[in-house]
């Protein structure tokens, strides 16, 4: 029987074959396997994982295209550059226990202390980017945040939010990035227990002033990251970050964080923007990141022992959509970096 009249009356089998042999091709190298565990949690651009990896781009290009084609990694473009994520394994997909196997695999691999450092290096680069920004513009930070949304747009939907969770008066809250305190000074009208969180002094003290106005004494008030506030052994039952996330290096070390500082039961909400494709927001908010996709945030999410919960988007005349996402902290676990 001739290929072609093969092919005509069961075509399924020979394209299984074709893409099960592109899995094992792409699964067949060790620096694409490095690749995928580099790519756990985290997302990169093509120049961090050339510089992580000690390799010229157009080599890593070739062995990114063949995990492409194999569906082992997604990308998504944030402005001018293309960054580089495992796939989200989904139960339509014939090969997932293979995939799930050789990520489960891999993840139990160390990763080196050269490529960690450079790692850390990467992520610090990023934050700094970020910091620079705020310090240099803290007197302007509303006027800038406001080319994008400003907070009474969907300070009503925020409260209903943070209301529906059902936390008491003596629930214990820690708003990471406060900004000027506008969110800082209900929670501070709701809770006993509030904790303003800020890596930008001068941001700090924005919020600190505002508190003071609205004759809040009861807020504390700490100079660091997620990292800083878990080695001071801070715990609560609810962290918030509200148009915060897209300024942070790493997502994903941040759910790790939040995690283990939330108390059982506890909820993290994440307030923040959508994916977009306005680059411009770089350069005059100090954006890191394009929005996110709702998949992104639920496998941080995942990888961190957070469970999803509800869900609600807001869509803004000028294009933006923010949405809400809360979390919950579901069990205790051990993470491997």
């Amino acid at each position: 029987m001739p290929a072609t009249a093969l092919k005509t009356i069961n075509p399924e089998p020979l394209d299984s074959l074709g893409c099960l042999t592109s899995l094992h091709k792409a699964l067949a190298d060790s620096l694409r396997l490095q690749i995928l565990r580099l790519l756990k949690n985290e997302s990169f651009g093509v120049l961090e994982l050339c510089r992580i990896l000690d390799i010229r781009q157009s080599a890593l290009s070739h062995h990114l295209k063949i995990l492409l084609t194999a569906k082992l990694v997604s990308t998504r473009r944030e402005g001018n550059s293309i960054f580089y994520r495992r796939a989200f394994l989904s139960e339509e997909d014939c090969f997932i226990d293979i995939k799930k196997s050789v990520f489960d695999g891999i993840e139990s691999l160390p990763v080196s202390i050269d490529q960690r450092k450079k790692i850390k290096q990467i992520q610090l680069e990023r934050a700094q980017l970020s910091l620079k920004f705020f310090n240099r513009n803290a007197d302007k930070f509303r006027e800038k945040q406001g080319l994008i949304v400003e907070h009474p747009h969907y300070a009503s939907s925020l409260h209903d939010v943070i209301t529906g969770l059902g936390l008491g008066a003596d629930a214990s809250v820690l708003e990471v990035g406060p900004g000027e305190g506008q969110l800082l000074e209900e929670l501070a009208s709701r809770f006993n227990n509030v904790t303003a969180l800020d890596n930008s002094r001068e941001m700090l003290e924005k919020s600190t002033d505002a508190m003071a106005k609205a004759g809040h004494s009861h807020v504390n008030f700490m100079l660091g990251d997620t990292a800083v506030a878990r080695k001071n052994n801070l715990t609560s039952d609810l962290v918030i970050f509200d148009m915060v996330l897209h300024h942070i290096s790493s997502p994903a070390k941040t759910f790790k964080d939040v995690a283990v500082m939330l108390k059982p039961s506890g909820f993290l909400l994440v307030v923040d923007l959508c994916n977009h494709d306005q680059d411009w927001v770089r350069e005059s908010c100090g954006d890191l990141w394009l929005g996110f996709d709702e998949g992104d945030l639920d496998h941080w999410a995942s990888k961190a022992g957070l469970e999803a919960q509800q869900s609600s988007y807001l869509g803004l005349r000028n294009g933006f959509q923010i949405q809400f996402r809360t979390f919950k902290k579901t069990n205790e676990r051990k993470f491997i970096a």
